[in-house]
């Protein structure tokens, strides 16, 4: 292309020190781009004299194939200039099981009106299963669950989303408009699944044991179908986001009710979450639309407090 660039230099000024100067180069040099051209093609381009520089017969018809070709190469750097910071091309993105559908759309919605030419491969992965795709390099950016391993990641700001509790509408603890966690003794505890974000579990049982409820045992479920079975059926309870509360059929359900904690002891703390050195403006899009969507629902209370992230010091993961 270079060389095609000098060709066209050349038959434009007529004049090689003109078209040296025009190209930010000595002449010498382009003269021998120009030999180098003209041997590649096997045709004299240009005849030159003393005093002047006559664009031949076969230059003549090369000039406008060469000109063509010069914009053709400009549009394949463009085009490579957008896939590179990510501008077009596929997004592959996850949220986990627990975000409201509504969210969900919203997410979907704001993404592809700011890059409707970057195709988004949305995802439902647990915290554990974003975290091994990153490490894969089979996942471009997450919305993941604190605590946990973000070594490796870069991530965007804390998401805190209040956490109640789903019980059966004749339990005591209905009547209360906050429950405390230690109102719950008795109840079984329908909790996600450990392996989806085994730090997370963890933490959740520390805070409920902190407070007073210690499950006499815990389920593992995550569909509302199945979590609504075991609330009516297996004297057990389950936490649920606000967000989702709010989207569900919990206010219409006439035997589960969703109360909120005293105190909010308990809260899903999120961060878009994606590879150090992956920050293309694919991932920055999704990043704030997964962001104004959780702010813009029920997601956060009013006046979160901060939870800045340290590395817990005798585990694994971040709090």
């Amino acid at each position: 292309m270079r060389h095609l660039e000098c060709f066209v230099a050349v038959a434009e000024e007529s004049h090689f020190g003109r078209a040296a100067q025009r190209l930010g180069m000595a002449q010498p040099p382009l003269s021998q781009r120009i030999q180098r051209l003209e041997r590649e093609l096997g045709v004299r381009l240009f005849e030159r004299t003393s005093r002047q520089v006559t664009i031949t017969k076969a230059g003549t018809l090369l000039l406008d194939e060469a000109r063509e070709l010069l914009v053709r190469s400009e549009a394949l750097m463009a085009a490579a200039r957008r896939i590179r910071d990510g501008d077009v091309g596929l997004l592959r993105a996850a949220l986990p099981p627990d975000i409201a559908g509504e969210s969900v759309a919203a997410i979907l919605a704001d993404f592809r009106q700011r890059h409707a030419g970057v195709e988004l491969e949305l995802r439902e992965l647990s915290t554990a299963q974003q975290l091994a795709q990153f490490a894969s390099h089979d996942l471009d950016v997450g919305l993941i669950h604190h605590p946990c391993d973000v070594s490796g990641l870069e991530l965007g700001p804390v998401l805190r989303r209040e956490v109640g509790v789903l019980l059966p509408r004749e339990a005591p603890a209905a009547a209360l408009d906050e429950v405390p966690l230690a109102a719950l003794g008795g109840y079984d505890l329908i909790l996600f699944h450990r392996v989806g974000a085994p730090a997370l579990h963890d933490d959740v049982l520390t805070t409920c044991a902190r407070n007073g409820y210690t499950p006499g045992a815990v389920r593992q479920g995550q569909g509302a179908s199945f979590i609504r079975g075991l609330i009516l059926s297996a004297n057990a309870v389950a936490f649920s986001p606000r967000d989702v509360h709010a989207t569900d059929t919990t206010d219409r359900d006439p035997d589960i009710v969703w109360r909120p904690l005293v105190g909010a002891p308990l809260a899903w703390r999120h961060s878009v979450a994606w590879p150090k050195g992956r920050s293309d403006t694919a991932v920055g899009a999704f990043a704030e639309a997964a962001t104004r969507a959780l702010r813009s629902s029920d997601a956060l209370s009013a006046d979160p407090p901060a939870h800045p992230l340290h590395l817990r010091p005798a585990a694994e993961y971040w709090l």
